[in-house]
């Protein structure tokens, strides 16, 4: 091809913003301009990806719009910005130039991603130089966000850095044509990250290294032992999931209770063999960013009873490092367990561990073994969580790997602003005119090391994002560890004092927020959960809100109950019954299963407890409400995990789910008194539990019907947002969505952003950015209770 020259040349200088970097994106724009012969050259900075590109004013259209329609497997492309620019005939082909570290902006980092089929394939050919190796990846997949330490992304500012390239991956790496030119976590065996197994004291194993340690480590975890294996985001604790006694140990040892433990199979196939998963439950398993997805267990299933007693789901997520893979073995390797358990390497109320001194010792008595390697992790990241509903979307329980910190797009701007969420299931959000990124998930802020975890959180959002927040927004709880962090943060910002947000407000505002909706019209907020400081300083939890994003009126809630003894009430749902049934006005007799489970002692302090309201705040919480009728039930009286009795409960109305569509009333003013006194007759009518608790549920969604109704002739609203942890409950969401759509209401449900505590932090945000001006103290009421 003639190169044009100067008179019938054009260039252009391109910035292309989105999730752009550390996705192979200037490889990409190298190989579109060479096969269009242009010239010129393509950098990261700051705010994206600059181009300046010289040639044909028809092949430069030609790039431009392959920029835009044809970007690399993972990236994003939100704006191309095209400047003309004078031609300079001076390039003599199309290079990459080194990062413009000083330039303003900010850009986007991809998540980690899952292994991709090229690189499985060269790990498993022993003709590959890179066959086995543990930490094999290039531009489509690998780590990214838990690797790098600043932006612009280049492997100066990653863990990479102190891993020099070898000759030969310096030559892929310069290669336009190969899969990891300018790959910045590329390795191989010679110069890349070591793997090591550091076995505990007394486990009568040696240590060993590289594949001598994985080959260890599988006889480990087929003799039945535990292993703490080091990942992408932080170390999971593993065994045999098809081992009883391997099983029950870990979970002693963790302290864990009966919360279920999520699997690892070690592939689609062995992930069929143990639960029930549709197109689009494969999908999301197979999909980059392996989340754990919650399914179905087929009857019969061999694995250990103790993998998820009581619940209705298996949390089930399929291989997304070379290191997972490499444990269940390649072809020819000794056999070793297809199942494993992966949980989270750390004490129950602990951060992840991630630091591999600290494993040694955080992790100690709880491992057998360490499999661990000698590249660090720059951040945290847990695994994240979802289920699939019947309409094939996704509900994303726990945002986090996969997913952070790519950002969401918000429906109006915010000013640069940190909110922290609040103290269970903790995740902090950062946001600036229309973005806001979500940090990893944290977990729950009852120590200072989590509460360490939360301070590191920032920082690394902050260097990632660039954005410096100019407020912080916290939940109104006085007693919050996190809005005690809240206070001491916004001392050293212009404003200067936390913006509290109400719980409920919070929630509402998040599922506004993430389907879009500008605020200009409010919504029915249906905010169901089990704990939220009310204005009146009561538990909320049970509420129906009008809210926009400046404000919100209480139009209803679940009549409310004593909750005897605070947290102790919780842990103890038949003490939460025998509230419940006090206030409702019905005995106590010793045949209901919730009577029967308490001891003399706690009878005694009850009968004198409640009508005396000593030790006992008022809760209109739906959450308990469910642990009241779960217990009543005779599911579960005693809960060693938060929701334990909620979720016992739903497994349980799962199984007749098909065969019963009665529902059971409620009173004037949400009032569940006649919910209860039926559930009473039903037992003594030898009514199967299955039955009693699906009736429930229906009677629960029945409601959230009869009470959007009335907002709907009060207001005029048609627009119902469904919120809160309550909403996690495939059966309630999806009967009270189904009954609301047959009734004419738009229903807005979470996706992407948790119903739970988990996605806080971004309605706090939305809230606080929307003029809430800042106060003193959380008691002060922003809405009020109208009925």
């Amino acid at each position: 091809m003639t190169a044009p020259t100067t008179a019938t040349a054009v260039r252009r200088r391109i910035t292309v913003r989105g999730t752009v970097q550390g996705v192979g994106f200037r490889p990409h724009v190298h190989r579109l301009a060479a096969g269009l012969a242009l010239t010129g050259f393509v950098s990261n900075t700051a705010d994206g990806v600059l181009i300046e590109v010289e040639g044909t004013a028809v092949g430069v259209e030609r790039f431009r719009e392959l920029l835009a329609t044809e970007p690399p497997p993972l990236a994003t492309v939100t704006a191309v910005g095209v400047e003309e620019v004078p031609v300079t005939g001076a390039d003599p082909g199309f290079t990459i130039r080194a990062t413009e570290q000083s330039s303003p902006g900010r850009t986007q980092l991809p998540p980690d991603t899952a292994t991709c089929a090229d690189c499985l394939r060269e790990l498993a050919d022993p003709a590959d130089r890179r066959h086995g190796h543990p930490f094999i990846t290039c531009t489509h997949c690998g780590p990214r966000f838990t690797i790098a330490t600043g932006m612009p992304y280049d492997r100066a500012v990653t863990t990479m850095s102190g891993f020099p390239m070898c000759a030969g991956c310096a030559r892929e790496y310069e290669a336009p044509a190969d899969r990891r030119f300018h790959a910045q976590p590329v390795a191989c065996p010679d110069c890349g990250p070591r793997l090591r197994l550091v076995p505990a004291a007394d486990s009568g194993v040696s240590a060993a290294r590289d594949g001598d340690a994985l080959s260890r480590a599988r006889e480990l975890l087929a003799a039945g032992r535990i292993v703490a294996v080091k990942g992408i985001g932080g170390y999971h604790l593993a065994c045999d999931a098809t081992n009883a006694r391997a099983v029950d140990t870990l979970r002693t040892r963790k302290a864990r209770g009966d919360k279920p433990f999520a699997v690892m199979c070690a592939d689609l196939d062995g992930a069929d063999r143990i639960a029930v998963a549709g197109p689009a439950e494969q999908a999301a398993l197979t999909s980059p960013r392996r989340p754990i997805v919650l399914l179905r267990p087929r009857a019969g299933v061999r694995l250990a009873p103790g993998v998820c007693p009581g619940s209705p789901h298996l949390g089930v997520m399929l291989p997304y490092t070379p290191v997972h893979t490499l444990l269940f073995g390649l072809p020819g390797d000794p056999p070793g367990p297809r199942v494993l358990v992966m949980t989270s390497g750390n004490r129950s109320g602990e951060p992840i561990v991630t630091d591999d001194d600290e494993a040694l010792t955080r992790l100690f008595g709880l491992a057998d073994a360490w499999l661990a390697h000698d590249r660090p992790i720059a951040s945290p990241c847990d695994d994240s969580l979802l289920r699939v509903r019947a309409d094939g979307t996704e509900q994303v329980l726990r945002r986090s790997r996969g997913y952070v910190p790519r950002p969401l797009r918000l429906p109006v701007p915010v000013r640069p602003a940190l909110a922290v969420g609040g103290d269970l299931k903790n995740a902090l959000c950062v946001g600036e005119g229309d973005l806001a990124w979500f940090g990893p998930h944290i977990g729950d802020m009852g120590d200072l090391a989590t509460l360490e975890a939360a301070v590191r959180a920032e920082r690394h959002l902050h260097r990632l994002t660039g954005v410096r927040p100019e407020l912080v927004a916290a939940d109104r709880h006085p007693g919050y560890h996190a809005s005690a962090w809240a206070r001491r943060r916004a001392a050293r910002l212009p404003v200067p004092k936390p913006v509290f947000v109400q719980h409920h407000h919070a929630h509402v505002a998040a599922a506004m927020a993430e389907a879009g909706l500008d605020g200009t019209t409010p919504v029915i907020g249906v905010a169901f959960d089990g704990t939220g400081y009310g204005d009146d300083g009561t538990v909320w939890g049970g509420e129906v809100l009008v809210a926009d994003y400046t404000g919100y009126r209480r139009l209803a809630h679940l009549a409310p109950a004593p909750l005897p003894g605070g947290d102790a009430g919780v842990a103890n749902p038949c003490r939460m019954a025998l509230a419940r049934l006090w206030a409702a006005g019905l005995p106590w007799d010793a045949d209901l299963p919730s009577v029967a489970a308490c001891s003399r002692e706690e009878l005694r302090l009850l009968a004198r407890q409640l009508p005396s309201q000593v030790g006992c705040v008022a809760t209109s919480s739906m959450g308990r409400l469910f642990d009241a009728v779960s217990s009543l039930a005779g599911v579960c009286h005693r809960a060693g995990y938060e929701a334990q009795a909620a979720l016992e409960l739903e497994a349980q109305a799962c199984l007749a789910w098909g065969e019963d569509t009665a529902a059971y009333p409620f009173g004037d003013r949400f009032d569940p008194a006649p919910t209860l006194r039926a559930i009473v007759t039903d037992l003594r009518r030898g009514t199967p539990v299955p039955v009693i608790a699906a009736r429930f549920h229906r009677g629960v969604a029945r409601a959230v019907l009869e009470l959007c109704r009335a907002a709907r002739r009060a207001t005029g609203l048609t627009t119902v947002a469904l919120t809160g942890g309550v909403f996690a409950n495939a059966l309630l969401e999806q009967a009270g969505s189904d009954l609301l759509h047959g009734h004419g209401f738009t229903v807005v449900r979470h996706r992407e952003v948790p119903p739970n505590d988990g996605g806080l932090a971004l309605g706090q945000l939305m809230v606080a950015a929307h003029g809430q001006p800042p106060h003193d103290g959380p008691h002060t009421a922003v809405g009020d209770e109208t009925e």
